[in-house]
Parts: C-alpha cells; sequence; structure tokens
C-alpha cells in the first residue's frame, strides 16, 4: 500500500466532545509562509497552500487546527482555509485557539478576557462561519502557574451563547485542566510534544487520558526545533526504524506520537502537497513494541 492510497481513517477515531475526528489532523500553522513560522519568511504561495489544505480533506482529515494569529504579510491561515474549502464538509472540524494576538505588524499581545469575543469574531469572520467548533485557550508563559479561571470563563460565557461548540486548553498543565473543568467541559489539551521534545507537565497526558480527554501535540514532528521545523538530522534510531518500514523519519516520530494512546490526536504542519499523505500514513504505520522502546528510550534521553 503506498502512503499515496492511506487515508486519516487509518489512524483510528476520537471524540472531541460530540464530534468524531480521525487522530491525525493538519495543522496550519506552516500555511501563510515559507520557512520559520513568526519569523521573516517570505510569503507562501497561495495556490500551493490550498493545494495542502485540499489533499489533507481528500485523504479523510477532518481535523484542522489553526488561529487567527497564524499570518504572514499577505497570507492568513484562516482565510486560506476558508478559500480552500468552504462550504465546509459536514464532518469537518476546525479548532482555533484564542488569549495571544498580532497586530498588522506582527507584534504580539494579550486579550484580556473581555477581549476575547472580539478574537472569537474575528476567527468566525476569516473562516466565514456561525459558530467555532473547538476553541483553545491559549495560555501564556506568564500564568504557566497562574490562574486562568476568568479567561475561561470569559470563554464558556461564549459557549453558552453559541458562539462556540466545545472548549479547550494550550499550553496547560494539569492545575489549569482542573481550574477549567471546575467552570466548563474541556474536550482537549494541545501542548507540545513529540518525540526529543519532553511535556512540560509530566502529570498532564495521563491525566488527559484518564478523563478521556484529547491530548492533541503540537510539534510531534519538529520537535526541539519547535516554530523552526526539523532540525538538523535525525538520530540514528529515529533512521533505523524509518529503514526497516521503507518510510520517512518523520512518518515514524508522528507514529510513536500516536502510540502514546488512543486519546492522543496529531496536528502535523506542512506547506508540501507532498508531505500530506506522507504524514497521513503515519496512521497506518505499526511500530512494533521493540521499536517503541527503543524511541521511548530514546525520549526519555532528550533525542
Amino acid at each position: 500500500m503506498t502512503s499515496e492510497t492511506i487515508t486519516a481513517a487509518a489512524a483510528g477515531t476520537w471524540k472531541l466532545g460530540d464530534l468524531t475526528v480521525n487522530r491525525i489532523g493538519l495543522g496550519a500553522m506552516r500555511l501563510p509562509q515559507n520557512g520559520e513560522a513568526f519569523g521573516d519568511a517570505a510569503p507562501s504561495d497561495r495556490g500551493r497552500a490550498i493545494a495542502v489544505l485540499r489533499r489533507a480533506v481528500e485523504l479523510g482529515v477532518n481535523h484542522i487546527d489553526t488561529a487567527a494569529f497564524y499570518f504572514s504579510a499577505l497570507r492568513s491561515a484562516n482565510e486560506l482555509i476558508n478559500r480552500a474549502l468552504a462550504p465546509y464538509p459536514d464532518d469537518l472540524v476546525i479548532a482555533t485557539k484564542v488569549w495571544p494576538g498580532r497586530d498588522p505588524s506582527g507584534k504580539w499581545w494579550w486579550a484580556t478576557p473581555e477581549q476575547l469575543r472580539g478574537q472569537v469574531e474575528e476567527n468566525l469572520r476569516q473562516l466565514g462561519r456561525d459558530h467555532l467548533d473547538v476553541v483553545n485557550l491559549r495560555i501564556p508563559p506568564s500564568r504557566a502557574t497562574g490562574s486562568v479561571t476568568e479567561h475561561f470563563g470569559a470563554l464558556a460565557e461564549l459557549r453558552e451563547a453559541g458562539l462556540i461548540r466545545h472548549l479547550g486548553l494550550s499550553n496547560a498543565t494539569a492545575a489549569h485542566l482542573a481550574e477549567a473543568q471546575a467552570i466548563a467541559p474541556v474536550v482537549c489539551v494541545q501542548n507540545p510534544y513529540g518525540l526529543g521534545l519532553r511535556p512540560r507537565d509530566h502529570v498532564l497526558p495521563q491525566a488527559c487520558a484518564e478523563r478521556g480527554i484529547a491530548f492533541v501535540p503540537f510539534f510531534a514532528i519538529a520537535g526541539s526545533g519547535e516554530e523552526a521545523g526539523v532540525s538538523g538530522v535525525d538520530s540514528e534510531e529515529v533512521l533505523a526504524v524509518a529503514r526497516a518500514h521503507g518510510v520517512s523519519a518523520a512518518r515514524v516520530r508522528l507514529a510513536w506520537t500516536l502510540g502514546q494512546g488512543p486519546n492522543v490526536l496529531a496536528i502535523p504542519g506542512t506547506g508540501d502537497p507532498d508531505h500530506v499523505a506522507d504524514n497521513i500514513a503515519a496512521g497506518a504505520l505499526r511500530l512494533s513494541a521493540d521499536e517503541m522502546a527503543r524511541l521511548d528510550f530514546l525520549h526519555r534521553a532528550g533525542g
């Protein structure tokens, strides 16, 4: 079976509240520009970015992660999604995130609880929707040990008003999750995590599993390269597994991520239509117990 014939259904499914999604989706962060996200890279080719989105949906992706602050000088991830996919398939779930924002010059700012409605409405306008499927509260570094009650409570009110269907957290700790769950249901937690990039709160992935909440790692391919993308050459351990299966190192990294639990979703990003099929094919790659153990050891060593 070639990667071109493998669909996102091969990864299995999970539910975000009442919305069923395939466990491998697409992250939109890399669509607006070439190279490092949020850097000075040139804007992406519009047609190529649209081709990525359409190819992903053709191959069964029904979970796309985006944000209004994903933009370059000429491109907006949300508007690319709208242009490529509207009218949207009935099963497509689009998740976005609020609290951070960027002004037209690219400068970052952080919303007050009262400003979150404006950020939600900005996403609605750009995506051309009357409600958002999932909104993640993206927690700033300054709140790593602080309260999220006021901000999450403001989103809960927008959920009650019908602007948002489901709520999630991003860059969260187990303490943030407990605090938010006391206010409203949480369907997912989206944190940086991948092979060689260990969770900032080691209790959180298990806490999500125990509660039936989706754990949605980003940087599953980039690992410690984070926004800059894959850094350097993959370790010999990853390459050896890739050679054994005749697949890319990226596919091995994604398969390892999906192997962390049935509630783990992957949202790899790319600006290359050819990479979309390869990433999605990771859902069909079954690593042996020995391979998982070797990669787990590498992960603990930070490789």
